[in-house]
């Protein structure tokens, strides 16, 4: 099965997720402790976890894949692919761009 990834910016990403899809934060908890996505449609599951965890995903729903950067969350929209989720986007840039965008975020201060 070798299907193009589905990437998205940080932009469409969050349009996308304001309108119904799932923002997966697949960064470690203690990324996420440090700086999170502000979004209500969010599912956090680790990369560590994810292949133990994926069947936890809905399947009738558009699923963001977010990391850092990016480069995590291409490789889990493949591996989701591959597990049959056929909605499933990878975000470019991460919470870098989404941050550099100006789009929300939460920290601990």
């Amino acid at each position: 099965m070798n299907q193009e990834i589905m990437e998205v910016s940080v932009a469409t990403a969050h349009e996308k997720i304001k309108n119904g899809a799932i923002l997966l934060d697949i960064r470690e908890l203690e990324e996420i402790e440090m700086l999170a996505f502000d979004v209500e449609n969010q599912i956090v599951i680790p990369v560590s976890e994810l292949s133990l965890r994926h069947s936890e995903l809905p399947t009738d729903k558009e699923i963001i894949v977010g990391c850092h950067s990016g480069n995590r969350s291409l490789s889990m929209t493949r591996f989701l692919m591959n597990q049959n989720f056929n909605n499933v986007f990878n975000m470019k840039g991460g919470i870098r761009d989404w941050m550099e965008q100006g789009l929300p975020v939460r920290w601990e201060e």
